[in-house]
C-alpha cells in the first residue's frame, strides 16, 4: 500500500467502528461478548452432532455443518476484532490484516450463498422427487457441491484481495466501518475503482443474484408440489421440512440486499454499520437456533449423545 507523496509504505488502517462514550462501550462489548459466545456455541454444536450421530449423516446436515462452519469462521473474523477495539480503544489494523479479514469475509460471503444454494436443490429434490432422492442425492454428489462451493468462494474472494491489495491509499486510511470490506476500501482508494466497481455490479447479477434466482425457482417447484399434496397433514410435513431452510434464506438475502443495493449517501455510515451488523453478527447467532428449535432430529441427537456420555 503504497504512500503517493513520497513513495513511504502505510502498514495500517484505522477502523472507525462505533463511536459512542465510554460507559456505551461496555455495553457494546457486553451484548457483542453474549451475541459471539452464543454463535459459537450454537454452531459448535450442529458441527458436533452432525459429525457424532449416525442419524444425522444425510445431504441436508452436512449442508448444514459446512453452513455453522461458515458462520464461526465469519463471525470470528470480524466480531474478535471488534471486541478488540471495544476494550482497548486500539482502532489500528494492518495492511496485511485487514486483507485477511477481507479475504475470509468474501469467503464466507460466498460460500454461504452456494450453500444455500446447494441446500435449496436438496429439498427440491426431496420433496419434489422424493423415491429418486437417494439416487440422486449420493454422497459424492452432495460432497463434491460442497467443495465446489468453498472452492469458488476461495477462488473469487483470493481474486477480490488481491485486485484490492494494489490498491492505492494516499488521501486517508480511515475505513468507515467496523471491520475490513470490499465496499469500504474501494471508497477508501484514491485509484481509479469505477471499472473494479462495475465488475462487482456484474458479478453480483450474474454469480449472486443467478443463485437467489435458483433459490426461488427451487421454491416455486416445492410449493408446487406440496399444494398438490391432498392430505393437510402431508402439507404440513413436507412444508415444515423446508421452512428452517427458507428461515436462513431469508435471513441472509435481506440485509445483504439492503446493504449493497441501496443508494449511498452522506449519512449512510451508521446505517451501513448496523446493516453490516445484522449480517455479519446476528444471522449467524440466528441460523442454529432455526434449524434446532424446531427440528425434532436436532433435539432427537442431543438426547442420543447425553444418553450415551450416562453409560
Amino acid at each position: 500500500m503504497n504512500d503517493c507523496r513520497n513513495g513511504s509504505s502505510k502498514h495500517e488502517f484505522q477502523i472507525a467502528a462505533f463511536s459512542i462514550s465510554s460507559s456505551g462501550n461496555l455495553e457494546l462489548c457486553f451484548a457483542i461478548s453474549i451475541v459471539y459466545l452464543t454463535t459459537i456455541l450454537g454452531n459448535l454444536t450442529i458441527i458436533f452432532l452432525v459429525c457424532l450421530v449416525p442419524k444425522l449423516h444425510t445431504p441436508m446436515y452436512f449442508f448444514l455443518s459446512n453452513l455453522a462452519i461458515i458462520d464461526v469462521t465469519s463471525t470470528s473474523t470480524s466480531v474478535l476484532k471488534l471486541l478488540f477495539i471495544t476494550v482497548t480503544q486500539d482502532h489500528r489494523i494492518s495492511f496485511h490484516g485487514c486483507m485477511t479479514q477481507l479475504f475470509f469475509f468474501l469467503l464466507c460471503g460466498q460460500g454461504e450463498v452456494f450453500i444455500l444454494t446447494s441446500m435449496a436443490y436438496d429439498r427440491y429434490v426431496a420433496i419434489c422427487k422424493p423415491l429418486q432422492y437417494y439416487a440422486i442425492m449420493r454422497k459424492n454428489v452432495y460432497v463434491v457441491m460442497a467443495a465446489s462451493s468453498w472452492l469458488l468462494g476461495a477462488f473469487n474472494s483470493l481474486l477480490h484481495t488481491l485486485l484490492t491489495s494494489v490498491l492505492q491509499f494516499c488521501y486517508s486510511n480511515v475505513l468507515n466501518n467496523f471491520y475490513c470490506d470490499l465496499n469500504s476500501l474501494l471508497d477508501l482508494s484514491s485509484s481509479d475503482t469505477r471499472s473494479r466497481k462495475i465488475f462487482i455490479f456484474f458479478e453480483i447479477c450474474s454469480l449472486i443474484f443467478a443463485q437467489f434466482i435458483l433459490t426461488v425457482i427451487s421454491y416455486i417447484f416445492i410449493f408446487s408440489a406440496i399444494l398438490k399434496i391432498r392430505s393437510s397433514a402431508g402439507r404440513m410435513k413436507a412444508f415444515s421440512s423446508c421452512t428452517s431452510h427458507l428461515i436462513t434464506v431469508i435471513l441472509f438475502y435481506a440485509p445483504s440486499i439492503l446493504l449493497y443495493m441501496k443508494t449511498d449517501s452522506e449519512d449512510s455510515k451508521d446505517q451501513d454499520m448496523l446493516l453490516s451488523m445484522l449480517y455479519m453478527v446476528v444471522v449467524p447467532m440466528l441460523n442454529p437456533l432455526v434449524y434446532s428449535l424446531r427440528n425434532k432430529e436436532v433435539w432427537g441427537a442431543i438426547v442420543i449423545l447425553a444418553n450415551k456420555k450416562r453409560f
